[in-house]
């Protein structure tokens, strides 16, 4: 088998967590018949293809580099606390086991992002917030209703992919256009080397992040033993609280929680006392939104407090400040099932991908002797990830589906879920507890 790295570093002698990525390649009929049975046994395969057809077998590989990157996380978190055992294929179809949603071919599984024509491609709309529906005629820059779409779509054909991401990047909505570049040979990217730094058995993690990648990473390991306080701005809460009361819980139950005023001079001291006293930080915001709260993510790693940053397209270079969620940066990644129209491949499937791989990337930092500063972009990890299709002969057998692996039938699994946690903590609610343990020293 192929071994890379799944933390790429510019140099130094530092260990590098390493996952098996032969699976990216089918090599033997047997190999590929390996990936369709873990695909359709992962409940992902189930939510992926044409809402009234079968299920798609192309991206049959992705199951195992999951199961890989699972692996490699048991294998990190093991360095300092408890080995975390999770089920990494069955993670691409969670939120959708929870909430009963299913696939909906080149519309996405939640329903937000779309596939619609540009003049030269294909391109992909997610509209998840009501501020990007309101958007929609800047994009086609008409004057149309937000719900008018034969409007919308004939406007956006006279555009180019190049021109409507463009403009999207303008007016902060989630478009992209399908990737089709070589893939990267690491999901991670170190950023900064920091300081020397001594590994502890129950490590500090302040997690700033929201929704879905973020928020599965730190939960992870909060599972191997880690302390994770949660932190969420006063007027601006994780946005994940108003979706699935149980997938909200099964990312955030064991997690503390503050609530800070990003705008109070007092609460941003909190905020700085809280990053100097964690061994790893968790954020998922575009950079300016640090710059703006004088936070400097590289001298909390000169001070040796690692800095995890899972941005939609990374920290740095002409897409830093471009927003993505799980399922457009997953296509921008070419993690998509080619075709006229397109289609999506699970839910939102960058989101669960680079939480499991951020987490094995984490737990290799927090059992490592120096601090750092590391991306996992959305994109770059559905890039890493993205399989080779294979061809796939799927019939229905009663009420389910079916597919031919090496001669044998196997019976395409729905989602599931791990157990569902007790109710994660309410907004703010070990404020006064940490605002205490935080507070300044006296004198």
């Amino acid at each position: 088998m192929v071994r890379e790295p799944i933390l790429a570093r510019d140099g130094g002698e530092l260990p590098t967590g390493r996952l098996e990525v032969g699976a990216l390649t089918s090599w033997s009929m047997e190999g590929i018949a390996a990936d369709l049975a873990g695909w359709a046994a992962s409940g992902a395969m189930a939510i992926t293809g044409p809402a009234d057809g079968p299920p798609s077998g192309a991206p049959a590989a992705l199951a195992s580099v999951m199961s890989a990157a699972a692996e490699d996380l048991a294998t990190q978190t093991s360095r300092w606390g408890r080995p975390v055992v999770v089920d990494g294929p069955a993670l691409l179809g969670e939120r959708a086991a929870v909430t009963g949603m299913t696939r909906n071919g080149d519309v996405s599984v939640g329903g937000a992002a779309r596939f619609v024509t540009a003049a030269d491609g294909w391109v992909v709309l997610n509209l998840p917030r009501p501020e990007d529906v309101a958007s929609l005629p800047a994009l086609v820059g008409e004057a149309v209703a937000s719900d008018d779409w034969p409007h919308i779509e004939a406007a956006l054909r006279r555009m180019s992919g190049e021109q409507i991401v463009q403009r999207a990047t303008w007016l902060g909505m989630a478009v992209a256009a399908p990737g089709r570049g070589p893939a990267p040979t690491s999901p991670a990217r170190e950023l900064h080397r920091g300081a020397g730094r001594t590994a502890r058995g129950e490590p500090m993690i302040v997690d700033l992040s929201s929704l879905w990648a973020g928020p599965l990473a730190a939960s992870l390991l909060g599972a191997a033993g880690a302390r994770v306080i949660k932190v969420e701005g006063r007027s601006r809460p994780d946005g994940a609280r108003a979706g699935a009361p149980a997938f909200f819980d099964l990312l955030n139950s064991t997690k503390e929680c503050v609530q800070i005023d990003f705008h109070d001079r007092d609460d941003r001291r909190l905020l700085h006392r809280l990053l100097g006293a964690a061994d790893l930080v968790v954020e998922a915001s575009r950079p300016r939104v640090m710059d703006e709260l004088g936070v400097i993510p590289e001298a909390l790693a000169d001070a040796g407090t690692s800095w995890l940053s899972l941005t939609a397209y990374g920290r740095r270079g002409p897409a830093a400040h471009r927003v993505g969620f799980g399922d457009d940066t997953a296509v921008a990644g070419g993690l998509l099932i080619e075709g006229e129209p397109p289609m999506f491949v699970a839910d939102a499937v960058a989101d669960p991908i680079t939480g499991l791989v951020a987490a094995a990337v984490a737990a290799e930092l927090l059992g490592g002797d120096r601090a750092a500063v590391v991306e996992v972009p959305l994109a770059a990890a559905a890039a890493w990830a993205a399989p080779a299709p294979v061809e796939s002969v799927v019939t229905a057998a009663g009420d389910e589906w079916v597919v031919a692996a090496d001669g044998e039938r196997v019976a395409v699994a729905p989602p599931r879920h791990r157990p569902i946690p007790p109710a994660a903590a309410s907004i703010g609610s070990h404020d006064s507890v940490l605002r205490a343990e935080f507070a300044p020293a006296p004198g």
